[in-house]
């Protein structure tokens, strides 16, 4: 009994600095490619392409309302609303690479318990109740597709010099 709870100790801790780490990635990648972003000309930056976003200011206004929702879900303190528009490039990028940070010192101070609890949502797209640990992992996936994404639309651009943001480079060399 006592080595099978020492096991399932060192696989929540374990669990639980996963998660942590993941948080911490999301954010840094995100201020990795908001930096990169920024030394690009604005003008190209709204430019339309062909993308499930027609343009970066675009991809990121999605990639900012998306995890704004899912912290939201998993924070209900979190006061977001989705409707708020941001109008400039650098509102977008500044309000994204904040959130980012939000979200890492909320998920940082989460228990395991708090982590595994279950979280019911009920929107007019789907209902669901997964934990909290999970949604996390969703809106992180959800953010390394779309900044693939931000990475193909300046292809396009004429972009060449995109930054390293694979989770294992940030593991090795960014951390």
């Amino acid at each position: 009994m006592v080595k099978e709870n020492l096991i399932f100790e060192l696989e929540t801790v374990g669990l639980t600095n996963l998660i942590r780490n993941y948080v911490d990635y999301n954010l840094w990648t995100n201020i990795t490619l908001v930096n990169w972003l920024k030394t690009k000309p604005k003008k190209l930056l709204e430019k339309e392409v062909i993308s499930s976003f027609p343009s970066v200011v675009l991809t990121l206004k999605h990639m900012y309302k998306t995890q704004g929702y899912w912290f939201a879900i998993i924070n209900e303190k979190y006061d977001f609303d989705p409707e708020k528009d941001l109008f400039t490039i650098d509102e977008v990028m500044s309000c994204l690479v904040e959130q980012s940070a939000q979200i890492a010192d909320y998920v940082s101070a989460l228990t395991v318990k708090e982590l595994q609890e279950p979280v019911l949502v009920e929107s007019p797209w789907f209902n669901c109740e997964f934990s909290a640990l999970e949604y996390i992992m969703q809106f992180v996936n959800h953010n390394t597709y779309h900044r693939g994404q931000l990475v193909s639309i300046g292809r396009q651009l004429g972009f060449t010099d995109a930054p390293m943001t694979d989770y294992n480079f940030y593991n090795i060399m960014a951390k």
